[in-house]
């Protein structure tokens, strides 16, 4: 199946790309809003995007099978862990999450369509998506731009996503879905790649954009935060960090193998690339000052196993070198002193863990390498991790039903924005609030209807 060159992303690399070629889509964009998604309901919306996410989970669907068949060579990703991925997002595109999403974040599933009345009865109000928005991609994941795009057409937004020069393929498939479904509605979508540094090309984009949105290093969101208008909204997701937390009672009604499989699971998720993926466990001691030993000898026996049926991809040989670097560090620690061990594939960088008795958080080199790290209880663990406080995204919880909301409470003072249980790090509902804000609300902007209040009836 070849795609047709629809999408300025589907133009050969070497086809040129002008200032004015950018400006003119935009503006084509911006017409295709009024033309083809501002007179539809948000429900007509809804119900083409849960055809969407069921067309994704299909077998037979052509775009799913491009995904997964030439996705492992464009992506990095092994056709298993593309079928996870693939299938944990698109399950989140039903009518009940959607209608739930537009309830959560604007009180009201027609907030889009039409007035309703305000808290104060002489008041209306309406929401309104921006008339073009703006995507900057990330490079390591899919979902964050999936999410992007369906966010965008549910407050009925003409979308110029700016995808990362490694990362177009799986977003222009989406795209290309979208268009086998609806001509129309993917004329207001609008997908580009072009090298880092061609501002010639991104100034035009802030210029038209009503609103942009940018995930990244933080570097590259302070380079562009100084360049956009002062009139422009900027909606910016920096670098994130994820870790979990096993309390020693839930041992008491889970077991060992069944904490490190779901553990595993949050390791082995898109090979641990994003910011929803653990750096590391803190596994509380508790009676038996081995447990959390044991659980890094269960999570690398779950990690191994799991090599088998979802395989790692393949890495370019920087990183290969870069986590066998590291591994000779540890064994050479391990070699000389009891509170370091570590376990490892075989013949290969698939996966890593490494136990340490040193609390304080450390960040992974990713890939499917991860630190366990025995704490007495959660204030410790919290202590140990205040120097990336400011930027944790989630952490897995695993602890008894009697302790989970005390514990809860605890992780939302320190700032966590994010709780969920272990083995679901990286599948947040499509109601959840991306570093703590709204998904929806973020991006409208609402109109206020002051209404002339009704005359009094003339005197008799």
């Amino acid at each position: 199946m070849s795609l047709p060159a629809y999408f300025l992303a589907d133009l050969p690399p070497d086809a040129p790309l002008t200032p004015r070629l950018i400006e003119e889509a935009c503006l084509t964009l911006q017409r295709n809003r009024e033309l083809y998604l501002v007179p539809r309901s948000c429900a007509q919306i809804i119900a083409l995007l849960e055809e969407l996410g069921r067309n994704w989970r299909r077998p037979d669907d052509p775009f799913r099978q491009l995904a997964v068949s030439e996705g492992p060579q464009q992506t990095g990703f092994s056709r298993a862990t593309l079928e996870q991925g693939l299938d944990n997002f698109f399950s989140q595109l039903t009518e009940t999450n959607m209608r739930r999403l537009l309830r959560q974040d604007l009180g009201e599933e027609t907030a889009l369509d039409d007035y309703h009345p305000a808290v104060d009865p002489r008041r209306c109000c309406r929401a309104r998506g921006p008339r073009l928005l703006v995507h900057f991609s990330p490079g390591n994941l899919p979902d964050p731009t999936f999410h992007a795009i369906v966010l965008g057409l549910l407050v009925k937004s003409a979308q110029f996503v700016k995808c990362s020069s490694q990362a177009g393929f799986l977003p222009r498939l989406l795209a290309h879905s979208l268009r086998a479904l609806d001509p129309k509605l993917a004329a207001c979508l609008e997908l580009a790649t072009w090298p880092g540094g061609r501002t010639d090309l991104e100034d035009i984009l802030l210029q038209k954009a009503d609103c942009v949105t940018v995930a990244g290093a933080d570097d590259t969101i302070q380079t562009l935060r100084q360049r956009v208008p002062v009139t422009t909204r900027l909606l910016a997701y920096g670098h994130r960090v994820s870790f979990g937390y096993i309390a020693y009672a839930t041992s008491n009604e889970t077991s060992l193998e069944s904490l490190a499989e779901q553990a595993a699971a949050d390791v082995a998720a898109w090979d641990q690339a994003g910011c929803l993926s653990p750096h590391l466990f803190y596994v509380q001691t508790g009676p038996d000052q081995h447990f959390p030993l044991r659980f890094a000898e269960a999570l690398a026996m779950a990690l191994d196993r799991l090599e088998h049926v979802q395989p790692r991809g393949t890495l370019p040989t920087g990183k290969a070198a870069q986590i066998a670097a590291r591994r000779e560090l540890y064994a050479i620690r391990a070699a000389c002193s009891g509170t370091t061990r570590l376990w490892c594939s075989p013949n290969s960088t698939a996966w890593t863990v490494v136990y340490e008795e040193e609390p304080d958080f450390q960040l992974s080199c990713l890939d499917r390498f991860v630190y366990v790290k025995p704490v007495i209880d959660l204030a410790r663990a919290l202590r140990a991790a205040e120097s990336i406080r400011a930027h944790v995204s989630t952490v897995a919880l695993a602890a008894p039903a009697a302790l989970r909301k005390t514990l809860a409470n605890q992780l939302a003072d320190w700032g966590v924005p994010r709780i969920c249980p272990l083995g679901r790090m990286q599948q947040p509902p499509l109601t959840w609030h991306h570093d703590g804000r709204p998904a929806l609300g973020d991006l409208i902007t609402w109109t206020d209807w002051e209404m002339e209040p009704p005359s009094s009836p003339p005197a008799s």
